[in-house]
């Protein structure tokens, strides 16, 4: 067997295979080329999903007949003056995006050079090139790619439907405008414009923040916190959105490394962990993060297609995220979700097509005058609340005591001022401009569970002495993975030991877990040990333990609270960070504006 070189266009087809794998690709190679050109705008247009057409104009700097004709060789580039490979300035620098894209499709190249009084055009067929020849075009560059694959037809049959390849076209594209909201964008799909980006003004922050809306919508802008955090030469930036306002996947999060779009594993797992304490497993943040380290510290050479990265020092990067979005999260305080309030209310309204009948709306006769004197002067005798109580220890209580706020009470309380509780669940509680519904035992689940670390963090958790000590039957595998884990335990405040063979005992539990179910605290803490990674120690799986045993020491559902109780309970959410969301990273309260109710009601 004979070695040989390969011919060239085979080489160029190999070299499409890593580069160009489906129309989003060719996009994005593209787009990058056009931001590295210096355009204000870049306009797509496509047809067929990709595979028929894909255009890109920009108003960069364009291109003269010698720079039109390196452009399309193989590893032509004007992206590394220096040939230093650990100091790359632009998007991209290999050289093979555009020889690879002709290889593989019907590629044309149409630019001008801003001081030129003509343009040039070049051609690449499948491999065979003409040109470059006088055309005409305003200063810039359009790229036409038609005919995507036909010289690899087998690649054809990998695509999916249209509606898809365009989807990934659009994230592509939505993807780079987020780095660059100075930059104007479009995305056409034949006749119809799927996207409509202007260049964004003010600050840079401003200016993403403002871009940010425009992608992803404004529920993200007005539910997110910016982050902003250095650390040994890395700069990191963004927003974060709250616990509350979550998705089902994680193709919400945007993170972009010295203004590159990445995957990263490294940066998935690092935002999983900063958001452990808040989500449920299911659930997935939505986050835009723009990471700045020195070049010289990443890697962005690892893959063709520049999607992944390596660093020096990945340790401390992750350390960075994740230290700055609990930070962020921390800054947020109590606040859940704008969408959480708008889910409430969308399910109080009719369904859609149908006209409620107010019986007293702005176009109704007005309320009878005696009926509207009589509602007014109902007014019950109650006694106004005085001060906070502390939680600990709330006892079962006579029904709750109904306070009337007085207007600074209203102002200085975000979560207002409880004014009763329905179910022996809900408190609902009056604000300056509208009403705070809370369940009780979600928002008390948090607020334990926060005291839980604060104080394994300082000095301990306090334990208390049971005065019978409890014995739990339980499974012998359950015995065993409890009394391995016996020093772990009693750290977090809970000390047992096995009793026989089938059976634990258990001597003390956490002092502010109160009254508890010990047995039933037992029996999920086994639950929990079943499932957690045996090389890993409880410590480091602390929010599932210390979770379980938040949920057995809060207030439960169907506990009458009096007034005081109930403010106290609303007093400590506002001082406790993360008290937005339970543990499992559902909303702990509610708020609905006066403004909204009264639409509800045809006041508005």
């Amino acid at each position: 067997m004979t070695i040989r070189l390969l011919p060239e266009a085979t080489v160029n087809r190999i070299a499409a295979g890593e580069v160009v794998e489906r129309p989003s690709s060719v996009v994005k190679e593209l787009v990058e080329n056009a931001i590295d050109s210096g355009a204000s705008r870049i306009d797509v247009a496509v047809a067929d999903g990709g595979r028929s057409l894909i255009s890109v104009t920009d108003d960069g700097r364009g291109m003269g007949p010698e720079d039109l004709s390196l452009a399309i060789e193989r590893h032509a580039t004007s992206k590394l003056p220096d040939d230093d490979l650990l100091h790359v300035a632009y998007l991209g620098f290999r050289g093979e995006a555009l020889p690879s894209i002709g290889s593989v499709s019907r590629l044309s190249i149409t630019s001008r050079t801003q001081d030129a009084d003509e343009a040039w055009s070049i051609q690449v067929d499948g491999g065979d090139k003409s040109g470059p020849a006088p055309a005409s075009h305003p200063p810039g560059t359009r790229v036409q790619v038609r005919d995507l694959f036909y010289a690899t037809p087998a690649r054809l049959k990998f695509l999916k439907t249209t509606r898809t390849e365009f989807g990934q076209i659009l994230d592509t594209v939505r993807r780079q405008a987020m780095m660059h909201p100075e930059i104007a964008f479009t995305v056409k799909d034949g006749d119809r414009t799927a996207l409509r980006l202007d260049a964004a003004q003010g600050d840079l922050f401003e200016a993403r923040l403002q871009r940010l809306g425009a992608i992803i919508g404004r529920d993200f802008t007005e539910n997110a916190v910016p982050v902003t955090a250095e650390r040994e030469g890395a700069r990191l930036t963004g927003y974060a959105g709250l616990p509350t306002f979550n998705r089902g996947s994680a193709q919400a999060q945007y993170l972009f490394v010295n203004g590159r779009p990445v995957r990263d594993k490294l940066f998935l797992g690092a935002i999983r962990g900063a958001y452990a304490d808040f989500l449920a497993r299911d659930r997935h943040p939505v986050v835009v993060l723009f990471l700045d380290v020195p070049a010289e510290t990443v890697d962005v050479n690892v893959h063709p297609a520049k999607a992944e990265v390596r660093f020096r020092d990945a340790g401390m990067v992750r350390g960075l995220i994740v230290g700055a979005l609990r930070h962020a999260l921390s800054e947020a305080g109590h606040r859940a979700s704008t969408t959480v309030s708008s889910a409430a209310l969308g399910s109080l309204r009719p369904e859609t097509g149908m006209t409620p009948s107010f019986p007293f709306a702005p176009s109704s006769p007005r309320m009878p005058a005696g009926l509207a004197e009589s509602a007014a002067a109902y007014h019950a005798p109650v006694e106004t609340y005085t001060g906070r109580v502390p939680s600990a220890g709330m006892a079962p209580s006579a029904p709750p005591a109904v306070a009337d706020p007085a207007p600074e009470q209203l102002a200085d309380y975000p979560l207002g001022v409880a004014r009763a509780q329905l179910h022996a669940t809900y408190v609902v509680a009056q604000t300056e401009d509208g009403i705070v519904i809370v369940d009780q035992h979600a928002a008390h689940e948090r607020l334990v569970y926060e005291r839980m670390k604060e104080a394994l963090a300082s000095d301990g958790i306090k334990r208390q002495i049971l005065l019978l000590p409890e014995v739990v039957d339980l499974e012998e595998s359950a015995v065993a993975r409890l009394t391995a884990r016996g020093e772990e335990l009693k750290a977090l405040g809970l000390v047992l030991e096995g009793f026989g063979p089938g059976a634990v005992v258990v001597r003390e539990v956490p002092a502010m877990l109160g009254e508890t179910d010990a047995a039933g605290l037992v029996r999920d803490l086994a639950d929990d040990l079943a499932e957690l990674d045996e090389t890993l120690s409880l410590t480091d799986r602390l929010e599932h333990v210390c979770g379980t045993m938040a949920c057995h020491g809060s207030v439960r559902a169907g506990r009458r609270l009096n007034g005081e109780e109930m403010n106290a309970l609303l007093r400590q959410m506002e001082a406790t960070p993360h008290s937005g969301q339970c543990n499992h990273g559902r909303p702990t309260y509610v708020e609905l504006k006066l403004a909204d109710i009264e639409r509800l009601f045809g006041r508005r």
